[in-house]
């Protein structure tokens, strides 16, 4: 009985690891693709908004705006509208944790 209930506890938490790091690495590969426009890990070399370090409540409003059609976009209303709430969670937590290049970097 003690065997079964260790092996359950060891099994969750191995499985709350695993789960923690696989959202990581999901936001991290999401992001991925915005690196085209606003730079790798969201530090944009100029054009675009830079997205590092940025606040994720206020990211996650403009990512449903764009796909909502509430914020004008030249190119964003139409990617933003390939991805979930669940996706967008996920980036706008990675790039939230991104450091804010420092000027000359």
């Amino acid at each position: 009985m003690m065997r079964i209930s260790a092996g359950i506890a060891v099994a969750s938490i191995a499985g709350a690891i695993f789960s923690a790091t696989a959202t990581a690495d999901s936001g991290r590969n999401l992001a991925a693709a915005c690196a085209n426009c606003h730079g790798t890990n969201g530090h944009s070399q100029g054009g675009t908004a830079s997205l590092a370090g940025q606040n994720k409540a206020r990211m996650l409003a403009q990512l449903r705006a764009f796909r909502d059609g509430k914020r004008a976009a030249t190119i964003m209303h139409q990617i933003a509208r390939g991805y979930s709430d669940a996706q967008f969670e996920l980036l706008s937590d990675y790039f939230s944790r991104q450091p804010v290049a420092r000027s000359g970097q």
